[in-house]
């Protein structure tokens, strides 16, 4: 048992959180072994959840990897391919240093894509599978197994994801732009949605897919997901990531759409790139469409930017929307901790008794200051052990 003393529960009143056995309780048992960990007057806010983020592909800590322009996902990829070969530093080793540094400042849990293609193989996957098994206990881990590539543009894709099905190392299968990228004729598997439901039927898993295409290019694809997940009863384990073709909707037709996810139960993911690609999460949220943030590419060949600091998130996301209002930042704040952790099946860290003992102390007054400010996590507690001080794992 473990007592955290002198801290205010999102700027509250100063009390104690009391964790046993990785869950938090009203109050200490008569006559328990106690350990104190002093709280020094912080607040103390839910840790967070990435629920898309792309550690295979980051040179994060690397030498400094200068980017040339890209016209269109097929460049970009190719980039991805260029950067692989031109680092020293094994997938494995890259992606747990990243991962270290996205649990140090608060992130408890998060879904990772790897790439899978002839050019990388499963590398990917069981590169971050390693780390997923060296960080086990300070952050939960979901794998997906991602044909960035494409499947129908690319001969051999559709076979690595069967065998990465067949693996054990995934949670999910991934997809990508069915009707963009991946329709542009290519000698590989011609139906990239049937394959990949398909494989996620057969094998017990979820579903993740790519969807960038913007207009009805990106929402047919949609209901056609929607579609395919009810016919496999699917319902709860399917998401879409980014949905720009949704982010672009407003007033009856944005209902709509919600309507037909929320129907099928799929989830959403938005990485706030942009005002006119971040997801209108809260109108969405009101129809019963669960929503995550995530990190996405971190200092990658598509941007130099990122960090994996699931704040700083959350503080994008802010600007992205033009957050002004003390309700509206505290919603980016809750779209990063409960957002994601509803998406990823876990249970929600509001720091109420029977909750998980998972949350950080920081200085501030305020939830919407925290968001504004983004202050160092001075302390970070995972299922009432602490795992991190000042931004570093312990």
């Amino acid at each position: 048992m473990t007592v955290f003393r002198d801290v205010r529960p999102y700027g509250g009143p100063v009390t104690e959180l009391v964790a046993v056995d990785g869950v938090l309780v009203a109050s200490v048992p008569e006559g328990a072994a106690v350990e104190v960990v002093e709280g020094g007057g912080r607040m103390a806010l839910p840790t967070l959840v990435d629920a898309h983020i792309h550690p295979d592909k980051t040179a994060w800590g690397e030498p400094w990897h200068s980017r040339r322009a890209a016209a269109g996902i097929a460049e970009y990829v190719e980039g991805d391919v260029e950067l692989a070969h031109a680092l020293p530093t094994p997938v494995g080793e890259r992606a747990l240093r990243l991962m270290s540094h996205a649990a140090a400042r608060g992130t408890r849990a998060m879904r990772a894509h790897a790439d899978v293609a002839p050019a990388f193989g499963l590398a990917g996957l069981e590169g971050l599978a390693e780390a997923r098994e060296r960080l086990r206990g300070v952050v939960d881990v979901e794998l997906v197994a991602f044909p960035q590539h494409g499947v129908v543009r690319a001969p051999g894709v559709a076979e690595l994801l069967a065998e990465a099905a067949a693996g054990g190392l995934i949670t999910h299968m991934g997809g990508i732009d069915p009707a963009g990228f991946d329709a542009e004729g290519g000698a590989g598997d011609g139906d990239q949605l049937g394959t990949v439901f398909g494989l996620a039927e057969r094998h017990g898993l979820g579903l993740d897919i790519h969807l960038h295409d913007r207009g009805e290019q990106g929402l047919a694809p949609l209901r056609d997901i929607a579609a395919r997940t009810r016919a496999l009863g699917l319902q709860g384990r399917v998401t879409v990531s980014h949905a720009f073709a949704v982010a672009q909707l407003s007033g009856r037709a944005l209902d709509e759409t919600a309507d037909l996810l929320a129907g099928a139960d799929i989830a959403l993911t938005t990485v706030a790139l942009s005002a006119t690609t971040i997801l209108p999460f809260r109108r969405l949220a009101e129809r019963g469409v669960r929503v995550g943030l995530g990190s996405d590419g971190v200092r990658d060949t598509w941007s130099p930017f990122g960090n994996a600091d699931m704040l700083h998130r959350a503080w994008l996301a802010g600007w992205a929307l033009d957050a002004r209002l003390d309700e509206e930042l505290t919603a980016c704040f809750e779209l990063a901790a409960h957002g994601g952790a509803a998406l990823l099946g876990l249970d929600r860290a509001d720091l109420r008794p029977g909750a998980p003992a998972d949350f950080m102390l920081v200085e501030g007054a305020c939830v919407p200051q925290a968001v504004v400010d983004v202050p160092s996590r001075d302390l970070v507690v995972r299922a009432g052990r602490v795992v991190a001080r000042d931004g570093a794992l312990v």
